[in-house]
């Protein structure tokens, strides 16, 4: 009776998964790209730096421009006072309102350096946001594949649970008529052990693989995955797409852009050995009661001033050596990513080719080890071959059907 209930839950539940599956969305690789393009945190905090950088020019586009403010004052006081000769020294209530406009510059210009570098600060942002893109792409690339994968390596182990329940039942019916002994069937039944705990494992993993997905990617849960053949074209000469790399890399030109802040950062921080020059203008007006007749109403002045500071305890010599350490970081570290690119560029290039020509003879070895089988199955049901054999068939046919799924997907 529990056993019928156990059978009748699962059939349920197989049900309810399929029709789950039937009604779930299916997203091929180019719709997880723009699905998860748009639901990522990290392209979204990417973004918010390209912002902020595309503010910090704004910041030094303001230092070009004229500040204009405005002030007024009022004041009452107790009493208005006199002084002997009649005089008037406090009045009763004044006061004063106006418009002043101040720009400051340094004498080299040092505002347009900074300028400069804000707009190539926005250049990079984006350089990196392209990078990020590239490399976020990149990752659901490759948890789709692993889904894949794994839904692959959940059929293999669930076809040689398969082939392992049929033998383990002919091999019972040969121990009941006697053509095999007892260690053949147990043989049996510990192979077919092992291929379920094979197959539970499998399971575990695609749901694992399923999980990172949806994490990395913000789909529902029930999904399915369209896997779309592709034909890949035979890659470019190594030296070709070394080429490529260094023109169309998003990570090298933003590492390359550095280089360039830092170096027009050195000219900033030289523009402190000038001096600042400061030009003003200001618009007084002025009221009292009771008024007097020596009171100016109105007033307009302008007016120029220079700054130059000529001893600051070696600040701004320790900042220019500064400045010229951080261009000289920014080189190493361009000249190291070029490298460590190149690496990274020749193992791709070598793994490439070396899967494309393993996998062609992994599918030789899949066709032979299926044929294999089939024939040994079919000598043992004849009683001329022995288990062992059937086992060793079988344990090669499952082999090279993981080898052939793990170099398809890698």
């Amino acid at each position: 009776m529990k056993k019928g209930l156990l059978i009748l839950g699962a059939l349920f539940a197989a049900v309810v998964m399929s029709v789950s599956f039937a009604t779930a969305r299916e997203y091929t690789l180019s719709d997880l790209y723009q699905q998860a393009l748009d639901n990522s945190e990290k392209i979204k905090y990417a973004e918010e730096n390209l912002f902020i950088a595309q503010m910090g020019r704004h910041k030094a586009l303001s230092l070009l421009i004229p500040k204009v403010t405005a002030f007024g004052t009022y004041n009452r006081f107790s009493a208005d006072k006199f002084s002997v000769s009649g005089v008037m020294i406090q009045p009763e209530q004044s006061g004063t309102w106006g418009i002043r406009a101040d720009q400051a510059f340094s004498l080299s210009a040092r505002e347009l350096d900074a300028l400069i570098m804000a707009g190539q600060t926005i250049t990079k942002s984006e350089f990196d946001l392209n990078a990020t893109k590239s490399d976020f792409i990149l990752n659901v690339a490759t948890y789709y594949y692993a889904v894949l994968k794994a839904k692959k390596a959940l059929e293999i182990t669930a076809a040689n649970v398969e082939r392992l329940t049929q033998y383990r039942n002919s091999a019972a019916k040969k121990v009941k008529v006697g053509e095999l002994t007892k260690t053949s069937l147990l043989r049996a039944d510990g192979e077919l052990s092992g291929a379920r705990a094979d197959y539970l494992k499998a399971t575990n993993i695609l749901v694992l693989a399923r999980a990172a997905l949806i994490r990395l990617t913000g789909i529902e849960e029930n999904f399915r995955l369209k896997h779309q053949e592709r034909s890949f074209p035979d890659p470019d000469s190594f030296e070709e797409l070394r080429i490529t790399v260094a023109d169309t890399r998003a990570d090298l030109k933003s590492y390359e852009m550095q280089t360039k802040i830092a170096r027009q950062n050195i000219k900033y921080v030289r523009g402190a050995f000038w001096p600042n020059v400061g030009l003003f203008a200001i618009y007084n007006g002025s009221d009292q009661n009771p008024p007097t007749a020596t009171l100016n109403r109105e007033s307009v002045l302008a007016g120029v001033s220079v700054n130059f500071p000529f001893f600051e305890g070696g600040l701004r010599v320790a900042e220019l050596r500064e400045a010229m350490a951080k261009e000289r970081q920014a080189r190493l570290a361009y000249d190291d990513l070029k490298k460590d690119v190149d690496i990274e560029l020749r193992g791709a290039y070598l793994d490439l080719e070396t899967q494309k020509g393993a996998l062609k003879y992994l599918e030789d070895q899949y066709v032979f080890a299926q044929d294999n089988f089939n024939a040994v199955l079919r000598q043992y049901d004849n009683g001329l071959a022995t288990s062992l054999e059937v086992m060793d068939a079988n344990s090669l046919l499952l082999n090279s059907e993981k080898n052939v799924a793990e170099a398809l997907y890698d």
